[in-house]
């Protein structure tokens, strides 16, 4: 059997050899200086061991150390311990920061393997060979609050050093080191780092470690009939008054101790079987096997109480011990409990002491916080709407009880029904697009949607679709030839305009029933940046918002937007080339034209913002909401309440027939009537003076020609009045001689009483009520009068 020491790279080498002269290596302690050396690996400080020589977990390996056997246990026994205090303080998240040797790489691997067992989730592994600060700005950047660090001590200091920097310690995180560093470790003065003293003890604070307990607690006498404390009393007298923490491997000596022990037991142990088979342990050489065989299996099942605690090997040939933690208080190491890996039992000592009320969590607390709709704004936005619909009522009932009166009638009554319960429909939407989470469970929520969904689908086609009707109808019979208006106005027929209000409605009742079945609403819950609350907590407000949405929302959308915005187009072309257009058959054309500018405008205005603004659920809601209630009061308003004011103001609350009656006349008070009537006399009139205007024009044409050819006569008239005697002339009669004078611009007749020509009286006649004016009556004042 080969007894020696634990230096790991004397170790690995002498185990791996011994199998092939059939020895038994037992290793006793890690010591810093072995052979006599001043320093090994630039370990500073013998407070357990130095930190280079720790028992790495590559020795477990029975395939290639099958004969090795060690009483200091491996470095994966830690593991089992952290294993518990993350369950303790009930963590389920970890990081890890590591060096990257091979001790540290195999212990790694066994706590994540451990840790997976457990349900606890490494979240954060980061690693480093000489400059840990990148490793430690990516923790800080994962949020990594409970940290698992396996670096040696030089490297503790870097790294630490960088933690302060990054403020990575304090309340809110707990660090877990090996607990084989030296009790000053950290106030040590490192050329290496930038960090004060004061700084890396502030950095420190609070950290637990844990390391394999060398020194049985407990008061005992074990097989060498010795207890821990009487031990050390001896083991301090052979040292003759040193300084036990400048003697090297003074902490491992228990250990070492019980390795003698160990393998006295043992060879204690072979000799009955051995003499059963004829065998001595004198016989044995490098070629033996048996002997090796027997010493091995001895060894293996070894159990006894050690100075050290109760020593037992586990099948790897590792010590199973237990495990000490400790934790850094006030600058100082405080055990708080221990651990037996053998029995899973946890001895804890309640001391724990935090930087914060308790021990931290393994991250940073997120509180889900849904948004939820302003009831103030909701309750506002309420009573408008409530006011709407009674509003809505008024003029409904206004309607059905006057729907006998004449001028009620010329307005299609029954559309403007079909718009006010459009419009009470589209209102009652209001109610269930503020209701949210706040108000209904979550499973109830896409009911809420439904009724979103068709209340305003079926408000908007009632109350868009009968105004649309009827300004397509005005809108198609004044565009046609004049020759058939008076036809179309005569043969226009209620049902196909309820029928045009029916097809839209039903268009938008099978669109919404596809919409359902292929891809109904459901609830989606919409994730904001977190926050963070106001005050010094360790938490993070998680923002959500509930939406009403489906698998092809922007497809049905698209398609729903593009439909309703053809139509509020097309009604607006329509109510602009109407505009000036008069009938008697709906006389508020006019009112449901700004009616549709209206309507048009908000809704092409709102959907898109709706859209953007969808995250933001007051200014979503008020927008939505507002632009509904805006739409039913203007539409309202604007077709209802002339009709109100005109009945109310005139007194034409009778029906046709009693109106008939007290007037004579049912149009008489129709202004529309009567402007049509004058625009009718008035064309008739411009004919009628057009034709004597015309009439005036050929008798002017006559008369001058006449005026020239009794020019022409005049001076063969007078040489015959020479030769012949001349008869008495008439009596002249007695009119004014000013009656006589010819119309300006004609030369004065003459006084001989010539008849005048036939062709003149043909052309006599300016108005039928003067008669004819022949040659017997044709006299110089009725020119005049033909003139005027």
């Amino acid at each position: 059997m080969v007894l020696m020491p634990g230096c790991s790279s004397v170790s690995t080498l002498v185990a791996e050899a011994a199998r092939m002269w059939n020895l038994i290596v037992m290793t006793t302690y890690y010591n810093c200086r072995p052979y006599g050396v001043a320093s090994f690996n630039g370990c500073r400080n013998i407070r357990i061991g130095c930190p280079t020589v720790r028992a790495p977990p590559a020795l477990s390996n029975r395939q290639r150390f099958p004969t090795f056997f060690r009483t200091h246990p491996s470095a994966t026994l830690h593991n089992p311990t952290r294993v518990q205090l993350f369950q303790k303080w009930k963590w389920t998240k970890i990081a890890t920061i590591q060096q990257t040797t091979e001790v540290f790489t195999s212990t790694l691997d066994d706590l994540e393997q451990r840790v997976k067992e457990a349900g606890i989730e490494i979240s954060v592994r980061q690693s480093f060979l000489t400059d840990p600060a990148v490793a430690v700005k990516n923790l800080k950047r994962q949020d990594a609050r409970i940290i698992v660090g396996l670096f040696y001590e030089t490297e503790a200091r870097k790294v630490f050093c960088e933690v302060f920097k990054e403020k990575l310690f304090g309340k809110k995180y707990v660090w877990f080191l090996i607990g084989w560093y030296a009790d000053n470790w950290f106030k040590i003065k490192d050329p290496s780092i930038n960090c004060t003293v004061e700084n890396m003890t502030e950095a420190v604070e609070g950290h637990v470690t844990t390391e394999i307990v060398m020194l049985n607690p407990e008061t005992v006498r074990g097989a060498s009939n010795l207890t821990s404390q009487e031990f050390l009393v001896q083991l301090m007298s052979r040292l003759g008054g040193k300084n036990p923490e400048e003697t090297g491997g003074f902490q491992e000596a228990p250990l070492a101790y019980d390795a003698v022990w160990a393998l006295a037991l043992a060879l204690n142990k072979t000799v009955g079987p051995l003499r059963a088979r004829g065998r001595r342990l004198e016989d044995f050489n490098y070629n033996n096997h048996d002997i090796t065989a027997e010493i091995y299996r001895a060894l293996n099942t070894s159990s006894f109480e050690g100075v050290s605690g109760h020593v037992v090997f586990d099948a790897q040939g590792s010590r199973m011990a237990w495990t000490l933690i400790e934790q850094l208080q006030g600058g100082s190491y405080k055990k708080i409990g221990y651990y037996d890996s053998s029995k899973g039992n946890l001895s804890w000592f309640g001391n724990d002491k935090w930087i914060g009320p308790g021990p931290p969590a393994d991250q940073t607390v997120v509180i889900e916080e849904f948004r939820f709709l302003s009831q103030k704004l909701f309750v506002s936005v309420s009573v408008f709407a409530g006011l709407g619909i009674l509003l809505g009522i008024v003029c409904l009932t206004f309607n059905i009880y006057n729907s006998n009166v004449r001028y009620i009638q010329n307005s299609q009554p029954y559309l403007n029904n079909m718009t006010a319960v459009g419009c009470m429909l589209a209102l009652a939407a209001v109610f269930p697009l503020g209701i949210d989470g706040l108000h209904v469970h979550r499973a109830q929520f896409p009911v809420v949607c439904q009724f979103r969904l068709w209340l305003l689908g079926l408000g908007f086609s009632l109350a868009y679709g009968s105004m649309f009707t009827k300004i397509w109808w005005v809108h198609t019979v004044f565009t046609k030839k004049d020759e058939k208006k008076d036809k179309r106005k005569q043969h226009l027929e209620p049902w196909k305009l309820y029928a045009t209000v029916g097809v839209l409605l039903v268009i938008d009742i099978l669109s919404l029933m596809i919409w359902q079945i292929v891809d109904p609403l459901h609830i989606t819950v919409e994730k904001f940046t977190r926050e963070a609350p106001k005050g010094d907590l360790d938490v993070l407000i998680q923002p959500l918002l509930e939406h009403c949405s489906s698998e092809k929302i922007n497809t049905w959308l698209g398609v729903v937007y593009g439909y309703k915005g053809l139509l509020l187009l097309l009604g607006i072309f329509l109510a602009y080339e109407t505009k000036s257009v008069s009938t008697e058959k709906i006389n508020d054309h006019r009112a449901v034209g700004m009616a549709i500018y209206n309507v048009s405008v908000l809704c092409m205005i709102t959907a898109p913002v709706t859209m953007i603004l969808s995250s933001q659920q007051d200014a979503s809601f008020a927008f939505a909401s507002l632009a509904i209630v805006f739409s039913v009061y203007i539409t309202l308003v604007v077709l209802f309440a002339p009709k109100m004011r005109r009945l109310i103001t005139r007194g034409e609350w009778q029906s046709e027939q009693q109106e008939t009656m007290k007037t004579g006349s049912s149009t008489n008070n129709n202004d529309e009537e009567k402007s049509r009537q004058l625009e009718r006399e008035n064309k008739e009139l411009q004919k009628i003076i057009q034709e004597k205007e015309e009439r005036v024009s050929e008798l002017r044409n006559q008369l001058s020609e006449r005026q020239a050819l009794r020019s022409r006569r005049r001076p063969s008239s007078t040489t015959q009045n020479q030769n012949h005697s001349t008869p008495p002339a008439p009596p002249a009669p007695q009119n004014d001689p000013k009656s006589l004078l010819p119309p300006p611009g004609y030369p004065l007749p003459s006084s001989d009483n010539h008849s005048i020509p036939p062709s003149f009286s043909n052309s006599s006649s300016l108005y039928q009520s003067d008669g004819k004016i022949s040659l017997n009556n044709c006299h110089t004042s009725r020119l005049q009068l033909l003139y005027k």
